[in-house]
C-alpha cells in the first residue's frame, strides 16, 4: 500500500478538493499536454483512505460514503475527451469503464462508480484527448518509470485484502497480519486448505476446512487505512497451507494465505516446498500506486515486495490449477509431509542439513524463482542421495536475490553456468500461455514400470485426455542432463516440430533419484486416475532402498 502520513493525507484531501482550481503539475508534462488539459486530479467523493494523493484515489464499492471517484480537469479548448478505466494484466488489458463527451473549454468532471462486481485491484484511468486538426493526446497508455512519474490518474477498487508478514509460521507462533478493509466489522475465519471435501469454481477464491469458530473483528475506526493485527494459529494444527478468510458483513471477502511449517523440522522423511517466490513474482497487486502490478511481469523491472497481498482477492496466481489438487491428493492418500515455504528451504544452512532431515524432498507447482543459496542446497541435497519429484515445468529457472522483503530478478541460471537440467533432467523450452494442450503419450514403460503400475499404461497410451491436456510451458531435455536420463513420456510437437514435453526420470551412483513431469499443470491434475496413481506409485518408489543420511 502506498506509505501514510498525516501531511500526506491532509495534503492530498485539500488537492482533490480544488482539483480544478490549482496550478498546472511540473510532474504531469504541463509542456507537453499545454494547452489542452491542465490540473488533472483524482478524488474519491466520500471516504477518503491512507494514501491517496493528487493522482491516486480509493474506491470500496457498496461501502457507505465511499462508492464515487471523480477525475478532474481543466480544458483550454473544446475537444472530445474518453475516460477509461483499465486494469493491467500480464499480457494484456482490460477495459472496465468508459466514458466519452465532447467538451468545451473549461473546468470539468467525470465520474465512476465502480459496480459491487468489479474485480479488486489498480485501475489507470487512461485519459485520450483529441482535438479538431490536432494530435491526439492519451494518458496512462503505458508504464511510468516511478510512481512519482505517473501522469494518469490511478483509482483503487478496495476489496477486503490481507497478507501475512511471512510466508510461514510454525504452529502457535505469533502472526502479524496487516487488513485494509472499508468495513465496519470483519469475520475472521482460518482454513486449512485442501483438506475440504468440496472446492470452488472460483479462481480467486480458497476453501478449507475451518480451524475453530469464526472471530468477528470490531473494524470501526480502522476503515480508512491499513491496521496490523497478531493472530495465532493452534499448537495442535498439522503442517499445511492455510489461509485466514476475511468476509465483511456486505459479502466482500478477502484471503490471506500462509504456510504452517511443523514445530520440529524432520519428524517425517518428507517434505514439500510451496512456491512461493513464483506466487509473488506473479501477483499483480500495485502497492506503490501507480497502476501497474509491482512486478516485472507488468513492465520495466521492479522489485517484488514479498509482503503484498495478492490482487485476486488474496488467492495466489493460478493456485487453484497449479497447486491445490496436489494438496488433495496428500490429504486423500493420508500423507502428512512437512509443509515448506521457499524462504523455509533458504533458511537450512546447507544441502547437508537438509539431507538428515529428508529423504524426499518435493516441489508440486511452478518453482521458477530460486536464490543461490537455495538451488545450492537441493544439488547438494541430490548429490548426497536425496530423492526429488518436480511436478511442473520452468522450474529452477532465474537466479534471484532477495534483501529483506525485496526479491529481484537476476539473470536464467543457465546463463550463468548451471543449467537447470543438471538437476531437474529437464528443462524449460518453449510455451504459448495455455492456447495449446495435449495428452502425454507413454514411449518408455520399461524403463520405469513402477511408474505406470496398476494405471493400464503401456507404451503408445495417453494420458491427460480427461482432463484436456497438457503444457502451457514444457520441458525437455539437452546435452547437460545428467546420464541415464531417460524420457518415459512425451508431447510430441506441442508447441512446433521437435518442441515436445518431455517426462523423465534419473538416478545417480549416490542414490538419488529425480523425476520431473515436464509439463507446467501435471501436479495441478493429481486428483484425476490414472495420475493420482502414478503419482502414489511414484511417492512408494523415492522412499524405497532410500541411502542413509550423512551424519
Amino acid at each position: 500500500m502506498p506509505a501514510t502520513t498525516r501531511r500526506g493525507l491532509l495534503g492530498g484531501v485539500a488537492a482533490a478538493l480544488v482539483g480544478v482550481a490549482l496550478a498546472p503539475r511540473a510532474a504531469l508534462g504541463a509542456r507537453a499536454l499545454a494547452p489542452s488539459l491542465q490540473r488533472l486530479s483524482v478524488r474519491n467523493l466520500g471516504r477518503r483512505y491512507a494514501g491517496d494523493r493528487e493522482l491516486f484515489a480509493t474506491v470500496a464499492p457498496g461501502s457507505e460514503g465511499g462508492g464515487t471517484v471523480a477525475v478532474a480537469f481543466r480544458l483550454r479548448r473544446r475537444a472530445t475527451v474518453r475516460l477509461e478505466a483499465v486494469r493491467t494484466a500480464l499480457r494484456s488489458s482490460a477495459v472496465a469503464w468508459q466514458q466519452e463527451a465532447v467538451l468545451g473549454a473549461g473546468a470539468h468532471r467525470l465520474t465512476w462508480t465502480p459496480t459491487a462486481g468489479t474485480p479488486v485491484g489498480s485501475y489507470v484511468m487512461r485519459l485520450t484527448i483529441e482535438e479538431s486538426g490536432r494530435a491526439r493526446k492519451v494518458l496512462g497508455g503505458r508504464r511510468p518509470l516511478s510512481a512519482d512519474r505517473q501522469r494518469a490518474p490511478v483509482v483503487r477498487v478496495l476489496g477486503v485484502e490481507a497478507a501475512f508478514a511471512r510466508r510461514s509460521y510454525s504452529p502457535g507462533e505469533p502472526m502479524a497480519l496487516t487488513i485494509f478493509a472499508d468495513a465496519p466489522a470483519l469475520m475472521l475465519t482460518f482454513l486449512h486448505c485442501g483438506a475440504e471435501a468440496v472446492s470452488t469454481d472460483r479462481g480467486d477464491e480458497m476453501t478449507g476446512v475451518p480451524m475453530g469458530d469464526p472471530a468477528r473483528l470490531d473494524w470501526a475506526g480502522k476503515r480508512s487505512g491499513p491496521v496490523t493485527i497478531t493472530v495465532q494459529g493452534g499448537e495442535g494444527w498439522a503442517s499445511g497451507l492455510y489461509a485466514a478468510r476475511l468476509q465483511a458483513d456486505d459479502g466482500r471477502v478477502g484471503f490471506a494465505p500462509f504456510v504452517l511449517r511443523p514445530k520440529t523440522l524432520g519428524a517425517t522423511r518428507e517434505a514439500v516446498v510451496l512456491p512461493t517466490n513464483t506466487w509473488q513474482a506473479y501477483n499483480l497487486y500495485d502497492r506503490d500506486g501507480d497502476g501497474w502490478g509491482d512486478t516485472w511481469y507488468a513492465g520495466g523491472s521492479p522489485a517484488v515486495d514479498l509482503t503484498r497481498p495478492y490482487r485476486d482477492r488474496g488467492v495466489p496466481p493460478r493456485y487453484k490449477r497449479y497447486d491445490l489438487g496436489y494438496l488433495k491428493w496428500l490429504q486423500w492418500t493420508d500423507r502428512r509431509p512437512d509443509m515448506l515455504a521457499d524462504d523455509d528451504l533458504e533458511a537450512f544452512a546447507s544441502g547437508d542439513d537438509l539431507r538428515r532431515l529428508y529423504d524426499l524432498v518435493v516441489f508440486p507447482g511452478h518453482s521458477e524463482y530460486v536464490s543461490e543459496h537455495a538451488y545450492d542446497v537441493v544439488e547438494r541435497f541430490r548429490d548426497l542421495g536425496g530423492r526429488l519429484i518436480f511436478l511442473s515445468a520452468n522450474n529452477f529457472f532465474w537466479k534471484v536475490e532477495k534483501q529483506g522483503d525485496l526479491m529481484r530478478r537476476v539473470k536464467l541460471w543457465r546463463d550463468l553456468g548451471r543449467p537447470e537440467a543438471r538437476l531437474c533432467g529437464v528443462q524449460y523450452r518453449a510455451n504459448d500461455g495455455g492456447g495449446k494442450q495435449g495428452p502425454f503419450s507413454v514411449v518408455a514403460a520399461e524403463a520405469a514400470p513402477w511408474l505406470f503400475e496398476g494405471t493400464g499404461l503401456a507404451n503408445g497410451s495417453t494420458l491427460g485426455d480427461t482432463v484436456g491436456g497438457y503444457g502451457i510451458e514444457i520441458d525437455m531435455t539437452t546435452p547437460d542432463s545428467p546420464p541415464g536420463t531417460k524420457v518415459l513420456a512425451l508431447i510430441p510437437s506441442l508447441f512446433g516440430p521437435g518442441l515436445n514435453a518431455e517426462m523423465t526420470y534419473y538416478e545417480t551412483a549416490a542414490g538419488a533419484r529425480v523425476f520431473s513431469a515436464g509439463a507446467l499443470d501435471f501436479g495441478g491434475s493429481a486428483t484425476f486416475w490414472p495420475v493420482r496413481r502414478m503419482l502414489d506409485n511414484l511417492w512408494r518408489h523415492m522412499l524405497e532402498d532410500a541411502p542413509r543420511a550423512p551424519a
